[in-house]
């Protein structure tokens, strides 16, 4: 009973009631996680999906602040969509029915400018336009003296100048972009030209108000990946990875390991914790839905990495990990 009185009440709960089955995977991986950790292990997370728009910044930003995540890979869409919720949280529109709707009132919504994203709109004006009006004048600025950033540098320098803290909306606390902008955090953006800055982006360059090199690109980020990794992956415990969703968020980094081993022959260690949250049907074929061992024919993990699948929805299991892991 002193054991339980000293837990924290999420962790009390999880422990208790979270017993077998794909609960029963979600302790293991967090105990794994926290064990790794507090071994002196570093963590790498990577986030597909629509993370940000759930607000797994609630989570994720204490998770960064607290020295519990090292680097982080995501999707183009979420990179920016934090900064969206920041800055227009409150002009948000959540759709609880959204399955009973029907192609005229998606028009409906389309004609409101909000974007649905599953149960909850993104104004467009109020957060896509708000926050294009301010990296802009950072591209229009990096174009004009001939000068290149990757794409989460840009936003790094609009959270740093200041420019859009007049119109935050939530506690700037919940926001994982502006904690690891405040840890100078490495982040990895593959595909980024499938977000809607990079769309703007484009359209800017086909204007010519820009110039297309002005962006760095993928292979730069795969680049600044293996420099990361070869210098971070000493460590008594090397670098884990947490995986949330599938797609190129996870595909891409995760092949660093390989590329640097076999085709740069750096004798690196292997990613030393494996965990993804999952939903995709475990199958042949299927890489988001492949089970971990067959990282190993890839020179990714090793026989006796700690491994685990948790198939459940992440904005369900990624909070309630992240909660273990921070003791509350």
């Amino acid at each position: 009973m002193k054991i339980w009185a000293m837990q924290s009440p999420i962790t009390q709960f999880i422990e208790n009631h979270y017993r077998h089955f794909n609960a029963a995977a979600l302790v293991d991986a967090a105990k794994a996680y926290k064990s790794h950790i507090d071994g002196g292990g570093k963590m790498f997370v990577s986030i597909a999906g629509a993370m940000s728009t759930a607000e797994l910044g609630l989570s994720l930003a204490a998770m960064i602040r607290e020295g519990k995540v090292h680097g982080i890979c995501c999707t183009g869409a979420n990179l920016e969509e934090d900064l969206f919720n920041l800055v227009a949280h409150e002009h948000y529109k959540r759709i609880p029915n959204y399955r009973d709707l029907t192609p005229a009132d998606e028009m409906q919504l389309l004609a409101k400018h909000l974007n649905r994203v599953t149960d909850t709109c993104i104004p467009e004006e109020e957060a896509i336009r708000r926050l294009e009006t301010v990296v802009m004048e950072e591209w229009a600025k990096a174009s004009d003296k001939n000068e290149s950033y990757l794409p989460h540098e840009y936003l790094y320098k609009v959270i740093k100048s200041k420019k859009l803290e007049k119109s935050y909306q939530i506690p700037v606390e919940n926001s994982w972009l502006v904690a690891a902008c405040e840890k100078n955090l490495p982040i990895f953006v593959p595909g980024w030209e499938d977000s809607t800055l990079g769309n703007i982006f484009t359209a800017r360059c086909l204007q010519k108000k820009i110039q297309v090199t002005a962006m760095k690109s993928g292979i730069e980020y795969m680049m600044s990946l293996s420099h990361w990794y070869a210098e971070s992956c000493r460590g008594p415990k090397g670098i884990g990875f947490f995986q949330i969703g599938g797609g190129i968020a996870g595909d891409f980094p995760i092949c660093v390991v390989p590329m640097l081993n076999q085709d740069l022959m750096k004798n690196v260690p292997v990613w030393s914790y494996f965990c993804q949250i999952s939903d995709s049907t475990t199958s042949y074929g299927s890489y988001s839905g492949a089970v971990p061992n067959e990282k190993i024919t890839w020179g990714k993990l090793e026989a006796d990495t700690p491994k685990f699948i948790v198939e459940s929805d992440a904005t369900i299991v990624a909070p309630l990990m992240f909660a273990y892991v921070l003791g509350w």
